[in-house]
């Protein structure tokens, strides 16, 4: 019985995926879910699904095939549409809310757009321990007695000794047979990673293009905590300054101002020269504006630090310009130009919400 509900409940839980996967891509556009992130869990609504099953109705009914009707009929029609008609006693519809992990939704999300799991690069962060049994000792704490090796070395002295007797084959270890399983503790060196977020929040950035950007942020982030656990997340913000912030302040701010894109990257490259040595880490570095910058001159020392400071220590640079009625949207441009062939270097044009999903995959679709 125990193992039948095991077996329903992760058919079920299967069901729920793939309900989830068919609406991932409005699950993803909608921005309740990263503010909920405090918990462990969101709940995502999904019709309720029955398991089929006979139901026994009045004997007074009729039979099978019995009554009015012509072949073709439908078995039963409701005399009103949804959402209308009078008060009733029937059953309606039901929507039911459903406990998914984040980290099942990055799973989802990676199967749906294919992305591939990425190499380790860095080995060298120690983030936790393990203890490993690597033998048998003649001492040890009784909760570690291995008691098929004490039994046998038990037998193995009653036999020695001419104390065994086969017909009463009774086995009764003394101290100096007891055995205890050895342990050695090990440093678990995980790959580790650093995703650093920088994110325009000058006057040409609504808070639509904001909130696009922060929703992209947090799956893409979402995502890569399922590859690496040893993961660091930072977060910089700018207009014609820019300052690192905590995730609270990247992903609720409202701020304006003019616009510096150099400025970013100034703090951007400090931090990974400071913090983050490439031979040990993954490093992973997004961009995210609406292309418009102050001056022709800005963008050439903003293009000369990506390619001098950023580019070659990163495993990637991602530019994602989001779609602004306000922004030139030049910038991107001149990063094509600049990095057209860059292998590390992608560019993802976002029109609105619903391109979020596609920009995902062009970031993560490589498994840089």
């Amino acid at each position: 019985m125990s193992l039948k509900i095991h077996q329903d409940h992760a058919r079920f839980r299967q069901i729920v995926k793939g309900r989830v996967r068919k609406e991932l891509r409005k699950f993803i556009s909608k921005g309740e879910l990263f503010g909920r992130e405090g918990g462990k869990t969101v709940s995502i609504p999904v019709p309720r699904i029955d398991i089929p099953r006979f139901r026994f109705g009045d004997r007074q009914m009729g039979g099978v095939g019995q009554g009015e009707g012509d072949v073709g009929d439908p078995l039963s029609q409701s005399d009103a549409e949804d959402g209308q008609g009078q008060a009733g006693e029937q059953e309606g519809q039901h929507v039911l809310e459903i406990e998914v992990t984040i980290e099942e939704l990055a799973e989802i999300l990676g199967e749906e757009l294919e992305l591939p799991n990425l190499d380790d690069k860095g080995k060298q962060r120690v983030v936790s321990t393990k203890d490993r049994f690597v033998g048998i000792k003649n001492v040890g704490p009784e909760s570690l007695r291995h008691f098929k090796r004490t039994y046998r070395q038990a037998l193995r002295r009653q036999i020695a000794s001419g104390t065994y007797n086969p017909n009463r084959p009774v086995i009764v270890p003394v101290r100096e047979d007891r055995r205890y399983r050895s342990w050695r503790t090990e440093e678990i060196k995980e790959a580790n990673a650093v995703i650093i977020y920088m994110m325009d929040v000058s006057g040409s950035m609504g808070e639509e293009q904001k909130e696009i950007v922060r929703i992209e942020s947090f799956w893409i982030d979402a995502w890569l905590t399922t590859q690496y656990k040893g993961l660091d997340t930072r977060f910089i913000i700018h207009d014609a300054v820019a300052r690192e912030v905590d995730r609270e302040t990247f992903f609720h701010t409202r701020e304006s101002g003019g616009t510096m894109i150099s400025s970013a990257y100034k703090v951007c490259s400090e931090l990974i020269e400071t913090e983050y040595p490439p031979a040990d880490w993954n490093i992973y570095t997004f961009h995210f504006s609406d292309g418009d910058n102050w001056s022709a001159d800005d963008t050439k020392q903003s293009l000369e630090i990506l390619e001098q400071h950023i580019i070659p220590v990163s495993n990637m640079f991602g530019y994602g310009q989001v779609h602004s009625p306000y922004g030139s949207g030049q910038f991107i441009r001149d990063v094509k130009s600049r990095f057209n062939e860059d292998e590390k270097v992608i560019t993802s044009e976002i029109p609105d919400r619903d391109g979020i999903m596609a920009s995902i995959k062009d970031f993560l679709g490589k498994g840089k």
